[in-house]
Formats: structure tokens, sequence, C-alpha cells
């Protein structure tokens, strides 16, 4: 399918590995100073917050809060792509030199240089990053319906297949069959739990 570059894509921005959290806060920040949110809509870093776990014991590190004396568990902040973020927006010539010449940003995937403007992400390409990071947008519910194959790709079934028997656009709730045991098994999950196969 063809995509429309004057349409709202995301593109791929790539930068130092480590600096991707303070060069998307330096575009969104140029957005605003250069007037550029009728073009340039939203910028996202796919961060989440993974346990830190002992290694001797297998159990998540704590410390003690000194007011209250409870247990304060350990995070730590992952990035799903190093030296990636995503941005999306509607491509002109001044989005894109507002998101190039951005402090920090090295280029945009799938430019091949020489003023050829960058290729966007497909739909399909773009919803699992989403969705891992609880973004879901009206539009991809049109992409599924009952009797799909899907995957669940967060949660504790992560890595489990099966067939769409019901989906409420209201909700975000899904019902999966999947095989347990030799035997079919309907389970409940959410909307951003899974990615079509």
């Amino acid at each position: 399918m063809a995509q429309n570059l004057g349409d709202k894509h995301w593109y791929i921005v790539t930068t130092y590995s480590g600096n991707e959290a303070k060069t998307a806060e330096n575009l969104q920040n140029r957005i605003k100073t250069m007037n550029m949110e009728a073009f340039i809509f939203r910028v996202l870093v796919a961060e989440f917050q993974e346990k830190v776990i002992d290694p001797e014991t297998g159990e998540q590190k704590f410390t003690i809060d000194k007011k209250t004396g409870e247990k304060v568990y350990k995070f730590r902040t992952k990035n799903l792509y190093p030296g990636y973020f995503f941005v999306e927006m509607i491509m002109t010539t001044d989005s894109w030199f507002v998101v190039r010449n951005t402090p920090g940003v090295t280029g945009i995937a799938g430019s091949s240089g020489g003023g050829q403007m960058p290729t966007p992400l497909s739909p399909e390409e773009i919803e699992p990053v989403l969705k891992r990071m609880g973004q879901v947008d009206a539009s991809m519910y049109d992409r599924y319906a009952v009797g799909d194959r899907v995957k669940i790709i967060s949660g504790p079934l992560e890595g489990t297949e099966g067939e769409i028997t019901s989906i409420n656009k209201e909700t975000g709730a899904c019902t999966v069959n999947t095989v347990f045991f030799g035997r079919v098994t309907p389970v409940d999950v959410e909307f951003s739990e899974i990615e079509k196969i």
C-alpha cells in the first residue's frame, strides 16, 4: 500500500545510544519554539521500568525508606530500541528540517541521503511499539477481526498464540482461544497485549 507523504506517519529517528530521552526532549522543545505542533505530533522513546533483580537471591532488590521503614523496590529504565526513538509527523520540508537539525539527532531511518525524504513506518511496524508503550490508537482495531491469529506480546501469557473470539472496542478487552495441555482454552487479554501473526 503506497503511503502519501502528506499524511501523518511514524518515523524512526536515530541518536546516540543512552541519549534517546534527552534528544527527544530537545525535539519537543523545538516543536514548541518553532510552532510545528500542526506537523509534528508525538515523540516516543520506547522506555519501560524493569525490576532490578539480585543475582544471588533472584529476588527484586529494595532499600528501606528511612522515614517510613517500608521497602522501596528498585527499578531501572530500559530502552527497547537503544539509539532510536519515534516521531509521528506529517513529512514536509519544514518538519523534516526541524527533526533532523535537533541537537542529538544523527538521522532519520529510511532516508538514503541526497535530499531524499525518509520512508515512514507502516502501521504494522509501529503498532507493536505503541502497544508495548500502552498507546492504543482507535485505528488499530480496524486491522483486527474475530478469527484472526494473534500472539500475546506482554503479561503472564507472553508468547502464547491463539485465535480472537471477541473484541470490545469500548473497553479494549479481547478473548483469545489458546491451547493449554491439548485443550482449547479462552483467555481474556487487553487489546494492547496482542499482535497479529
